[in-house]
């Protein structure tokens, strides 16, 4: 008996919003080589931003952050999956943005003083200030863009 079987990529609403979800995939991809090459140092720089829960929620966080981003690239690259794995993988390209923002949200309302937000992990520093925010919601504008341009749900006219 087949549970699950997995169907092509319904069609795009929109020939740039293919494209678009290429060039996230692409961003997403360079961002987590970079935060898994040296992993063991990313979970430390993210606990640099102060969250509460210590280093329990610091690891979860991180490892989510990580996991989030590496299942978006199955919806992004329009991949045929099964339904319930085209939502979940929506929803991580979501998370990842939200994420994110959530850090530049912080890193830029906080007094504390990062040298490197980890968006692109330990190796390459980017700044922790402003320019992690802008970057942060150009990542949620390519995400929403992404999912409203190839929504897996059926559009009924």
């Amino acid at each position: 008996m087949k549970f699950a079987r997995a169907l092509p990529a319904p069609s795009p609403r929109s020939e740039t919003a293919k494209k678009v979800a290429w060039i996230y995939a692409a961003v997403l991809v360079i961002m987590v080589v970079g935060q898994l090459f040296s992993f063991e140092k990313f979970i430390p720089l993210i606990a640099g931003y102060w969250l509460p829960g210590g280093n329990g929620a610091t690891t979860l966080l991180a490892g989510l952050i990580v996991v989030s981003e590496v299942f978006a690239l199955p919806f992004l690259l329009r991949m045929p999956l099964s339904p319930l794995m085209r939502w979940f993988s929506l929803g991580c390209g979501l998370v990842a943005a939200v994420l994110w923002v959530i850090l530049g949200v912080i890193a830029v309302v906080s007094d504390n003083a990062m040298t490197n937000s980890g968006i692109l992990g330990t190796k390459v520093t980017v700044p922790s200030d402003g320019a992690q925010l802008l970057w942060a919601v150009v990542l949620g504008v390519l995400a929403v863009w992404s999912a409203w341009g190839l929504w897996p749900a059926d559009r009924k006219k």
